[in-house]
Order: C-alpha cells, then sequence, then structure tokens
C-alpha cells in the first residue's frame, strides 16, 4: 500500500496593510507559542467560508474590524514534518485605514508595523517572505484588482 501525506486546507491567513506616520507598512505580530513573528492566521470553524474566519480571527487576535478585504491570489504552502501535514493556506489581504491601532490577545506578545524588508528579516520561514512579497507587489507597489476584492457585507 502506498502511504499518502495528508493535506489539511482549514486554515486561513492574512496581511495588513496600513499607512503608518504617512508610510505603507505591514503587521507582524510575535506569537506566544513558538516566539516567532508572523501574520494573522487561523482555523476555518463550523460552516464558516474562509473569508468569514479571516475577518473572524483579524478581530479575534488584532480588534481590527476588516471592512476592505482581498483574496491574495496566494496560497501559502509548507510540510509539517512532525506531524506529516501539508498545509495549503489562502492568503487574504487587509487594507486598513491609516495609523491602523492594534490591541493584541494572548496568542501574541507584541506588534510591529513594518516595511517589506524589515518584515522579511524579522520572520523565520522562507514562506512567509514569499507571502510579503507577493502581497507588497500586488497591494503597496500597484493598485490591487477589483476583482480580488472580497464583499464582506
Amino acid at each position: 500500500m502506498i502511504q499518502k501525506i495528508p493535506v489539511n486546507t482549514s486554515i486561513v491567513s492574512g496581511v495588513a496593510l496600513s499607512e503608518i506616520d504617512g508610510d505603507m507598512k505591514m503587521l507582524l505580530m510575535k506569537r506566544v507559542k513558538g516566539g516567532y513573528w508572523c501574520h494573522v492566521a487561523g482555523s476555518i470553524e463550523g460552516e464558516e467560508k474562509g473569508w468569514q474566519a479571516i475577518v473572524r480571527e483579524f478581530f479575534e487576535e488584532t480588534q481590527i474590524a476588516v471592512s476592505e478585504l482581498y483574496n491574495a491570489q496566494f496560497l501559502e504552502q509548507f510540510f509539517e514534518a512532525d506531524v506529516n501535514v501539508l498545509q495549503i493556506i489562502p492568503v487574504f489581504a487587509v487594507l486598513c485605514p491609516p495609523d491602523q491601532s492594534v490591541t493584541l490577545n494572548e496568542e501574541h506578545t507584541e506588534y510591529r508595523w513594518v516595511g517589506l524588508e524589515e518584515a522579511k528579516a524579522l520572520v523565520p520561514f522562507p514562506g512567509q517572505r514569499n507571502v510579503y512579497d507577493h502581497v507588497w507587489a500586488h497591494f503597496v507597489d500597484h493598485t490591487p484588482s477589483i476583482h480580488m476584492k472580497v464583499n464582506i457585507s
């Protein structure tokens, strides 16, 4: 019998962008579990759609009430060797108003609004750096396509 690697598609992630003191920045938070820097992510619950889960996760983790959500058209993917699972995670971009405030929950110890290069220097995983390059290219360097906007009303 051929052994297969299970695929998990029950997690979503999102990168928040805000103009902070006149410069575009992305939000990173330091996780309690693992002690590393990351963006918002979490599991889809019950009958939620992926976009509903990321809106909820943003509010739970940061108290950001998402009002402008985009499908970033990027799949974050990595293999978790310890549990033998391939994680495939759709990424969303959250465009926040200027100088967006953040209130962290107990999952994180601190946060920073950072530029692209600082974000890539802070995070431990190559996949995170790929996510940030993609989001920056399509949501900061260029105006996002209206076709990527998620209707959250």
